[in-house]
C-alpha cells in the first residue's frame, strides 16, 4: 500500500543545545494529534479497567478476581514485548495505532454488552493486551519523527506527565461514570474514547512507511533483534540505566500499604505521583539540555537516598515529603532520552523503545513482588529502606553510564 498523504512538515525545532518550549511542541500539527490521542487513550483504558474490576467483583464476589480484572490489560504486555515487538517496525505506524484503537473499540463494546462470563471477559482483555506493547512502541518511536532537538526530550516528559495526570483523571471520571451510568455504561464511554482516538490518529497523522521490511516470522525476528540490541554494549548499558534505579524504588512502593495502612498509603501514593510529575515538569521544561544531562546521575541518586530514612518510624507528613523527593528523581530518565535515541538503530527504533518499556515493566513487577515477599518476614519500613539502598547501589554501579554523555550524532544512521 502506498502512502495516502504526504508527510506533514514540522517547523524547525530547537537545536540539540537549545531549550524547547511547550509552544514549540504544540506548533507541530501531528504532535497535537498524537498527544490528544494518547491522553484520551489513557483515560479510556483507566475507565475500562476500573469498570471491569467492578463488574467482576459484583458477579463473583472475589477480591482476587477483581484485582486480576484490573491488571488483566497490563500483564500480557511483557509477553507481547517478548514475541511481537518486530511488528512495531514492520508495519505502517498509523495503521498499527488505528488498528489497535479499533480492536479496543470492539473489545469495549463486547464487554459493555455483558455477553461474556467473568472468565471470558478476563481472557478477552488479556488477549487484546498482547498487542499493547506494539502500539505503545510505535507511538513512542514516532515522537523523534515529529520533534527535533530538545523538543523530543520535552515531548517525552510531557507524555510521562500526561500518563500520570490522565490516570488520576481516569479514576475520577470512571468512578463518576460508574455512579451515574453503571459499569456497563462506563464501558460504552470507553468505546467512544477508542473511536475518538482512532479518528485523531487517522486524520491527524501522515501515513508513513514501515521502518524495515521483515524477512521472516515476527516472533523469531523479535527475539533476534532483542538479542542484537542487548548485545550492543551502548544500548544495553542505557537500558540497564533506564531499568534498575527506578524499578528498585517501585519495589519500596510495593509495600506502602503494610507500611502506612490504607489511608496513610493513599497519602504516600499521592505524594509519590506528585513528586514524579513535578520532577518531569521542572527538569523537562526548566533545565537546559546540557544541564539536564549533567544532573542525570544526581537525580538518579535522589531515588534511593530519601528512602533510607524509612528504616525509622516516620510521621506520615515527613514520610510523604521524603517519598515525593525520591520520586522527583524519576526525572533522571530525561537525561538519558536523547542518548538512547542516538544509540538505537533507526530501522529498529520501534523495537528498541518497546524493549525499554517491557524491561521497565518487568523490573518493576519483580521488584514489587520481591519486596512483598521480604515484608512477610521483615518490617515494611526496613524493606523500603533496603530497596532504597539497592536503588542507590544500582545508581553508583551505573554511574559511568549515567554521567558520561553520548555523542550527539547517531551511531546507526
Amino acid at each position: 500500500m502506498t502512502s495516502t498523504s504526504a508527510p506533514i512538515s514540522r517547523p524547525d525545532g530547537p537545536s540539540p543545545g537549545e531549550r524547547a518550549t511547550f509552544r514549540d511542541l504544540f506548533a507541530v500539527v501531528e504532535f497535537r494529534a498524537l498527544f490528544a490521542s494518547f491522553g484520551i487513550y489513557m483515560i479510556g483504558e483507566t475507565v475500562k479497567m476500573l469498570a471491569l474490576s467492578v463488574l467482576v467483583f459484583e458477579r463473583t464476589g472475589s477480591p482476587l478476581l477483581a484485582a486480576l480484572a484490573y491488571v488483566a490489560g497490563f500483564l500480557p504486555s511483557v509477553i507481547g514485548g517478548m514475541f511481537l515487538l518486530a511488528y512495531a517496525d514492520r508495519w505502517r505506524p498509523r495503521r498499527i495505532m488505528v488498528g489497535y484503537d479499533l480492536i479496543r473499540l470492539a473489545t469495549a463494546g463486547v464487554l459493555a454488552l455483558g455477553v461474556l462470563p467473568p472468565g471470558g471477559a478476563l481472557a478477552l482483555v488479556f488477549c487484546i493486551g498482547l498487542a499493547s506493547p506494539v502500539a505503545m512502541a510505535t507511538r513512542t518511536a514516532l515522537l523523534p519523527d515529529l520533534l527535533s532537538g530538545d523538543g523530543y526530550v520535552l515531548g517525552r516528559a510531557l507524555f510521562t506527565i500526561t500518563a500520570g495526570a490522565t490516570q488520576v483523571l481516569g479514576f475520577a471520571v470512571g468512578g463518576a461514570l460508574i455512579g451515574l451510568l453503571g459499569a456497563y455504561g462506563a464501558l460504552w464511554v470507553t468505546a467512544a474514547t477508542c473511536l475518538i482516538s482512532a479518528a485523531l490518529i487517522r486524520f491527524g497523522l501522515a501515513d508513513r512507511p514501515p521502518r524495515t521490511i521483515g524477512t521472516g516470522g515476527a516472533v523469531r525476528e523479535t527475539w533476534r533483534v532483542n538479542g542484537q540490541l542487548l548485545a550492543d554494549r551502548s544500548v544495553r548499558d542505557l537500558l540497564l540505566a533506564h531499568w534498575l534505579p527506578g524499578s528498585l524504588l517501585v519495589g519500596a512502593e510495593g509495600v506502602m500499604v503494610p507500611y502506612a495502612g490504607g489511608e496513610g498509603a493513599g497519602v504516600l501514593f499521592m505524594a509519590g505521583a506528585a513528586g514524579m510529575l513535578l520532577g518531569d515538569l521542572v527538569v523537562g521544561r526548566l533545565a537546559a539540555p546540557a544541564r539536564r544531562e549533567k544532573l542525570t546521575p544526581w537525580l538518579a541518586l535522589l531515588l534511593g537516598v530519601p528512602m533510607l530514612a524509612f528504616v525509622a518510624d516516620l510521621a506520615l507528613v515527613l514520610a510523604a515529603v521524603l517519598f515525593a523527593a525520591a520520586t522527583f528523581g524519576f526525572s533522571y530518565h530525561l537525561g538519558l532520552a536523547r542518548r538512547f535515541l542516538d544509540a538505537a538503530p533507526v530501522d529498529r527504533r520501534g523495537q528498541a523503545f518497546g524493549l525499554s518499556h517491557m524491561g521497565m515493566m518487568t523490573g518493576q513487577g519483580l521488584a514489587a513482588g520481591a519486596a512483598g515477599l521480604a515484608a512477610e518476614w521483615l518490617d515494611p519500613g526496613l524493606v523500603m529502606a533496603g530497596f532504597g539502598a539497592l536503588s542507590l547501589a544500582a545508581t553508583l554501579a551505573l554511574w559511568r553510564v549515567l554521567r558520561v554523555p553520548r555523542m550527539n550524532v547517531p551511531r546507526h544512521a
